[in-house]
């Protein structure tokens, strides 16, 4: 008697590569993420998190490999295709990215107005609704994103992630920039949104803080590929000196840092 097949990953990412010039950034990267799992991705600066991400957002197109959603390829499908799977998709870029020209709600509800051709009430109301949900009352709508804060930035900008309630959430170093108290608010947010809204999340992060509070399970990307993965718990027990240096943030150990004398 055979078994029951495991369930198809909500993200399935194999032999991915991309270059740029001489320089291979992804050299057959290996990841699976589950259907409402939160995975974060560490690594030191330069080292194709940024990068891998956007291949899953479709915004490169890797040399190599495949990138399957909910078992379906997602490399080299038309625009209208790719126009509707974008639409399952919700990011929080690093610099919170908000639009200073708009006023608060119309930056949390600029993807249902704009992607969705959604009216203007409605989303207002949705924005509302989104803002409430990560802190921040009505009156805060109708603030231009100057007039706030960097940690009600990034939390508007949190918002506007949710707003169309995504399958699939990116979080680009959520937590860049912000003091540690911020810092813990926006991590605390993040997990709640993640399993209330029941999405399947990565996160990109040199912050093992964040990376603590907000992951399933963690992999590092090293050189081009994954060299560790394993649940949450794992990274402090693990015997892999790439990992135990860039954990511990020692400068002596196997990953050496480019250094140039002035």
């Amino acid at each position: 008697m055979s078994g029951a097949s495991a369930p198809v990953p909500k993200i399935a990412v194999k032999g991915l590569e991309k270059s740029f010039g001489e320089k291979r950034v992804l050299d057959g990267v290996m990841i699976d993420v589950a259907a409402g799992e939160s995975l974060v991705i560490i690594g030191g600066s330069g080292t194709g998190k940024s990068v891998l991400i956007k291949c899953i957002l479709g915004l490169m197109r890797p040399e190599a490999g495949s990138i399957r959603i909910d078992g379906e390829e997602s490399i080299g499908i038309g625009r209208t295709a790719r126009e509707t799977l974008m639409r399952r998709f919700g990011m929080l870029f690093q610099g919170s990215a908000l639009f200073d020209s708009l006023r608060v709600w119309e930056n949390v509800a600029f993807g249902l107005i704009q992607g969705r051709g959604m009216a203007r009430q409605q989303a207002h109301e949705i924005a509302l609704t989104k803002l409430a949900a990560v802190g921040l009352g009505p009156e805060i709508g109708d603030l231009s994103p100057s007039e706030l804060s960097g940690g009600m930035q990034k939390r508007v900008a949190l918002a506007r992630a949710v707003a169309a309630e995504p399958e699939i959430l990116f979080f680009d170093e959520p937590t860049t920039g912000l003091d540690p108290i911020m810092a813990d608010v926006i991590n605390r947010l993040i997990v709640d949104l993640v399993r209330g809204l029941g999405v399947t999340a990565i996160s990109i992060t040199h912050d093992m803080t964040s990376a603590r509070k907000i992951a399933d399970r963690i992999a590092m990307l090293h050189k081009g590929g994954i060299i560790w993965q394993g649940a949450t718990a794992e990274i402090d027990k693990t015997d892999n000196p790439f990992v135990d240096q860039f954990v511990h943030g020692r400068a002596e150990g196997p990953i050496e840092m480019e250094v140039r004398a002035a």
